[in-house]
């Protein structure tokens, strides 16, 4: 078995009780100090947002400007996001939330879990799978990939943030506006490939950039069985693995992409085969780099490495 597993919630109902006491308590402080009202923080005037990934959150940051307080919960790239364990301040902050974002798909199932004990009515859940569609069985769950679309998810961003506060809908519409502009050069990117390098064979070792592949109108080879087994922390089956070992040796793909966030020894046996073959890798990530300020940079950069490795 592979070393990865699937853990996304950790000791949920007790941490949730212990959350409904600090707020029962801090209830009581409220009325016990009634006389005394401190004045608001400046965070206290914005809209409070919470995403469950930090490219959602991102993106809401960049739509809703100096309006929201944003928090994310799965942040850092130097970790699997699949094993993301949420916690008491997770619970809170979500108490207090006005919007809630979670991808779907089964890809931050905690979300649900921390959503149906949250003490408040009064927030918007978004569900990204929802606003794009996506259902059906086992759907590749990384659709922040689907740059094309990401226009219409930002949308409803947009109209989420209006709904909750109308008088700043000015502020909005003119930042959802230079959000879109600056997705062009993704998808010019995307053309450019398309148009260069039709349909030319690629690999990876699971789904992740699988939307951007297919926007760029490239031929995943990789085995359908080989991707789902790694994403769930599973081996694959002999005949996936000897596939997709001969599909670097034999230098039957143009590049392979690697997710550098969620490695194992299966992934690294591939990543090593097509380094000896000479075939590029790319690696790609599942929440947005440290390095990256905004989701297009981030989107961008990996579009343009995929463009010059199928160039050499």
């Amino acid at each position: 078995m592979l070393k990865r597993t699937r853990i996304k919630t950790k000791n949920v109902h007790a941490y949730l009780a212990f959350t409904a006491g600090l707020l029962i308590i801090a209830t009581g402080a409220v009325f016990a100090i009634i006389h005394y009202k401190s004045p608001p923080s400046s965070n206290d005037q914005k809209l409070k947002v919470v995403a469950a990934e930090n490219f959602w959150g991102n993106i809401v940051s960049q739509i809703g400007g100096d309006h929201v307080d944003v928090t994310s919960f799965i942040t850092d790239p130097n970790t699997d996001p699949h094993l993301y364990e949420s916690d008491a301040n997770d619970a809170l902050a979500l108490s207090k939330a006005d919007i809630v974002i979670k991808n779907g798909l089964g890809y931050d199932d905690f979300m649900d879990s921390l959503l149906s004990v949250s003490p408040s009515s009064g927030h918007q859940v978004i569900s990204v799978n929802n606003i794009l569609g996506i259902s059906g069985h086992n759907p590749n769950p990384h659709i922040w990939y689907d740059v094309p679309r990401i226009a219409t998810v930002a949308d409803a961003f947009e109209q989420a943030l209006v709904t909750k506060d109308p008088k700043n809908t000015t502020s909005y519409a003119a930042n959802l506006k230079k959000f879109k502009s600056s997705l062009q050069p993704i998808l010019d990117t995307l053309e450019t490939i398309k148009t260069k390098y039709p349909s030319a064979p690629v690999a990876y070792t699971e789904r992740v950039p699988g939307y951007l592949l297919t926007a760029a109108g490239l031929d995943v080879k990789t085995p359908v069985g080989f991707a789902n087994a790694v994403e769930n922390g599973n081996d694959p089956s002999p005949n996936d693995t000897a596939t997709m070992d001969m599909l670097m040796t034999t230098h039957s793909v143009r590049a392979l992409l690697y997710n550098a966030q969620a490695t194992s020894s299966v992934t690294e046996h591939v990543r090593n085969l097509a380094n000896q073959a000479s075939i590029p890798v790319i690696g790609v990530t599942e929440t947005l780099p440290a390095n990256e300020p905004t989701y297009q940079s981030w989107q961008l950069d990996q579009a343009k490495a995929l463009l010059s490795a199928l160039g050499k």
